[in-house]
């Protein structure tokens, strides 16, 4: 089912479809991390994909959760903007030699994840609270602090390190 699908009708079938999409993208991003983990050469970075690790098992039981409250099956739909988010991440790495470029270039793409998944969880917000469930709203804001913190964690640490350490 496309985004745009026949299939749907409401803004209840946009919402569960919009939560699939979310589901397969915090999953194809717990496969991810552990790559860009390997790969930062900085132990500040490499702890907070570490950390980031941890919260998004997180992300994708509460996900779970929102499912069973809402009363459907917890499925994916593939997002194809994930996949190719992560896929020119993983593009740019294969090409870059020098580690302090390699840690400034994952620090980037790691932060145009974040962002991805920061308009969905506020969409969904909203749309949840449309819908009158501030019980799923509630659990999807915990999921968006979260990400809004790591985006901001990435942003402190490439302004104030990385990028600077690349430019050199």
């Amino acid at each position: 089912m496309g985004f745009f699908s026949k299939d749907i009708h409401t803004m209840d079938d946009l919402f569960v479809h919009t939560l699939r999409d979310i589901y397969y993208a915090e999953k194809r991003i717990l496969k991810a991390l552990p790559t860009m983990i390997e790969k930062a050469q900085n132990s500040t970075l490499r702890q907070a994909f570490q950390s980031h690790l941890g919260e998004t098992e997180g992300h994708v039981k509460r996900l779970e959760e929102v499912f069973r409250m809402h009363g459907v099956e917890a499925s994916t739909v593939k997002c194809p903007a994930i996949d190719g988010i992560i896929e020119e991440a993983e593009d740019v790495a294969s090409e870059v030699a020098d580690p302090e470029v390699m840690d400034a270039a994952l620090a980037a793409a790691a932060q145009a994840v974040e962002h991805y998944e920061i308009t969905r969880y506020g969409t969904l917000i909203a749309w949840a609270k449309q819908l009158g469930r501030n019980d799923c709203a509630s659990v999807l804001q915990r999921n968006l602090d979260e990400e809004k913190a790591a985006d901001a964690k990435l942003t402190r640490l490439a302004e104030a390190r990385l990028n600077m350490r690349a430019a050199e």
